[in-house]
């Protein structure tokens, strides 16, 4: 399938419906307009949009958390009309530059294991798998693989 470039922006206000929409169509347990509405405010958290250039639509989005050195992705999410077309890979490459620039000891999320096109984009990122957290997910339950990014010095060693 053909690459798409997005533009990627801040979320802001004028996208929590979409994303809101987003995350029922890709999470079992969604989060809410009011979730997204609050990490607006937290000033630990970098929430990014794809927006599709031609539309202005949003097409996907991630978020981070990053608590003293550690950046810890919270989702990442894409509209299934636009997967497999880099749309995460655009979104992932934004937090890794951002890591990488900041100095951050490491990247890590949780992603479900039968996700396997998720867990290949990340390994392509350079993480790898640290762990599981036993019945993690629900709906179906699933535990879930810890995948890390080491960014600190040892990692350019």
């Amino acid at each position: 399938m053909e690459q798409m470039h997005v533009r990627i922006v801040p979320m802001s206000a004028d996208h929590l419906e979409e994303i809101a929409a987003l995350e029922r169509v890709c999470f079992s347990r969604p989060w809410s307009r009011n979730m997204l509405a609050e990490e607006l405010e937290n000033q630990c958290a970098a929430f990014l949009t794809a927006l599709d250039p031609q539309t202005g639509k949003v097409v996907g989005y991630a978020g981070l958390l990053v608590a003293a050195d550690e950046g810890y992705i919270t989702n990442v999410a894409v509209f299934p009309a636009y997967r497999r077309r880099g749309v995460a890979g655009q979104l992932l490459k934004v937090f890794c530059d951002f890591a990488a620039g900041q100095h951050l000891a490491f990247l890590t999320l949780e992603v479900r294991p039968s996700n396997e096109a998720a867990i290949a984009l990340y390994q392509s990122f350079g993480f790898t798998e640290r762990g599981r957290r036993r019945n993690y997910y629900d709906l179906p339950r699933e535990d879930a693989l810890i995948l890390t990014r080491d960014f600190g010095e040892e990692a350019k060693a």
